[in-house]
Parts: C-alpha cells; sequence; structure tokens
C-alpha cells in the first residue's frame, strides 16, 4: 500500500471515528432529554394527585359550607329555621355560642347532640379558641366526625367557619383542568432580599388587610423582560406567592393564583414552577376568605401554565 493509500485509510477511520463519537454524544444527549422530560411528568402528575386529594378530603376546601359572622352576644346554632345561625349541614341543634368582652367565646353544646371538642366527649360549655391562638382554634366536631366548626378571626372579627364532607361542593367535585404541562414554564428566579421585619399589607375577599411578613420579593426573566413577585411567609417550609397575571379572568381564576415555592437556596437561587400554580379556595366554595394578589404581584405576562378557572356545577 502507497503512502497516499495509507494516509487516504488513515483519515477515513479518523472520519468515522469523529462521526460515531458525535452520534454517540448525540444519542446520550437525547436519553438525558428523555430521563428528564419523564422526571417532569412523574413529579408534576404527583403533584396534581396531591392537590386533588388535598382539596377533596373530608375536611379539604371542597368540605366548606358555611362562614358565619358572629355577632355580640348568644346565637343558638343549628340547621332548624330557628337557630340565629343556621347551617346548611348538620344536626337541627348544634348549641349555643356567645361572644363577649375582648373576644371572649363561649360555647354551650346542645343537650342530646354528640360533640367533640379536640378530639374528646364535649359534657358541659367550654371557652372556644380561636385561629388567632397560638395553639389553633378549637375544633368541635359532630355528626359522627363528619361535621368540624371552628372560630376564625379576620380583622376585628369573629366567624364559625363549618365543613362537612357530605358538601354538595366535595361529593360534586368536577375534577381540574390545566395548561397543558411545559418545562418552559419552569423557570429560575433570583431572590431579593427586603430588610429585615418588613411586612406586606394584604388584602383578603371579605375586605379586610392584614400585614404579611414578606422576607423578600423573587426576580425571573421570561422573553427577555424582568419581572417581580413579592413573596410572603407565613411559616411554612415554602415561601408563599399570591400573583395576578393577564390569564386572570382569561382562563385563569379571576381573583389571582397561588404558588408555593423554595425558599432560597445557594446563592439567592429559587426554582418557580408555575405548572404548579393553584386555584385559591375562593374558587371552589363561597365562604373561604382567601387573600388577594397586592399591586407589586399584578404581572403584565400571560402565565399559561397550571390550573385553569374551575367549572362548577350548573345550580
Amino acid at each position: 500500500m502507497t503512502a497516499y493509500a495509507k494516509g487516504a485509510l488513515l483519515l477515513a477511520m479518523l472520519c468515522a471515528a469523529t462521526a460515531c463519537g458525535k452520534q454517540g454524544e448525540e444519542a446520550a444527549s437525547t436519553e438525558q432529554k428523555q430521563a428528564a422530560q419523564a422526571a417532569f411528568d412523574r413529579e408534576l402528575e404527583l403533584w396534581r394527585q396531591q392537590r386533588v386529594a388535598d382539596l377533596t378530603r373530608p375536611d379539604g376546601w371542597t368540605s366548606l359550607v358555611g362562614l358565619h359572622w358572629i355577632e355580640p352576644g348568644a346565637h343558638y346554632i343549628g340547621s332548624s329555621a330557628g337557630n340565629g345561625i343556621q347551617l346548611a349541614v348538620g344536626p337541627a341543634h348544634f348549641g349555643m355560642i356567645e361572644l363577649g368582652n375582648g373576644g371572649r367565646l363561649r360555647f354551650v353544646p346542645e343537650s342530646g347532640t354528640p360533640v367533640l371538642l379536640d378530639g374528646e366527649p364535649l359534657k358541659g360549655e367550654v371557652i372556644l379558641r380561636a385561629d388567632d391562638a397560638q395553639t389553633g382554634p378549637s375544633v368541635l366536631t359532630f355528626d359522627e366526625g363528619k361535621g368540624i366548626a371552628t372560630v376564625i378571626k379576620r380583622g376585628n372579627r369573629y366567624a364559625l367557619r363549618v365543613k362537612h364532607a357530605d358538601a354538595a361542593t366535595r361529593t360534586g367535585f368536577r375534577g381540574l383542568e390545566y395548561w397543558p404541562a411545559s418545562a418552559d414554564w419552569r423557570v429560575q428566579g433570583r431572590f431579593v432580599a427586603n430588610p429585615p421585619g418588613k411586612t406586606l399589607e394584604i388584602a383578603n375577599i371579605i375586605g379586610t388587610t392584614d400585614p404579611v411578613p414578606n422576607p423578600g420579593a423573587i426576580e425571573f426573566e421570561r422573553d427577555g423582560k424582568t419581572y417581580r413577585i413579592e413573596a410572603l411567609d407565613e411559616g411554612a417550609e415554602t415561601l408563599f406567592l399570591v400573583f395576578a397575571d393577564r390569564t386572570s379572568g382569561h382562563g385563569s381564576y379571576p381573583a389571582g393564583r397561588f404558588l408555593d415555592v423554595p425558599k432560597p437556596g445557594v446563592g439567592g437561587t429559587v426554582l418557580l414552577d408555575f405548572n404548579q400554580a393553584y386555584n385559591p379556595p375562593c374558587a371552589f366554595t363561597p365562604f373561604a376568605t382567601c387573600p388577594l394578589p397586592p399591586a407589586e404581584n399584578r404581572l403584565d405576562l400571560a402565565i399559561q401554565a397550571g390550573e385553569k378557572t374551575y367549572k362548577h356545577a350548573a345550580p
């Protein structure tokens, strides 16, 4: 074999090896992308399943059947028409609640109506805790555990919140609809800290406002533009985002949506997965007291990801 022929053969072998190498790299890259997509799909499906399970638990948001504001004085509670606080579901006569000075809430159970207080049989009158108590609200259980009543405080007012496993909103739950899942809506954000102790006034759907700890904001980019969402800290392991966008009232719930995100990692990075944006409880029941997006969190951006507006059954 001539020197020329040997060189040509060597060159051909090198070219073949290079081509094989490129093909191998492309195959490995394809496999990695497929594995990443499968992991993304699996994680999102598990999140969606847990979301539905939480909503439709016997004490989930779809079981909420009443929000009864308590005026000063004594009020009888029950499902019969003669009660001052009339329950949508439950015993005809449940008991009596009295709001006294300083927010003192006295409850007297109806004789012959089994009621549990924090899991134990209630045999006489008791002073109830509201949900602003450090240990949480007192829990009154009735109808063999299917009914739950607690007192919530909003502003300076108190209300009796009632849930029942037989609520039509729970038994007739119609499922959730989503925009198509897309890893493109899983974006890396940057946490920008606020001064320590800063709070943000958050209005709710019933017209009151509350100062909520606001440790910082999360900035992210979309189509070359930077957006910013103020984050709230409600004491959970995650930060809580309440936001509205261009889809609010145009595919998503008009009063905005929620998103839970991990607290900042190394370098202040935060992962925002808008595929996990979800509706507030008010999308499922008229008896919730949902926070509304502050002006800072109304985005000039159509986030076509996450939950769409819930479609209720016809009345």
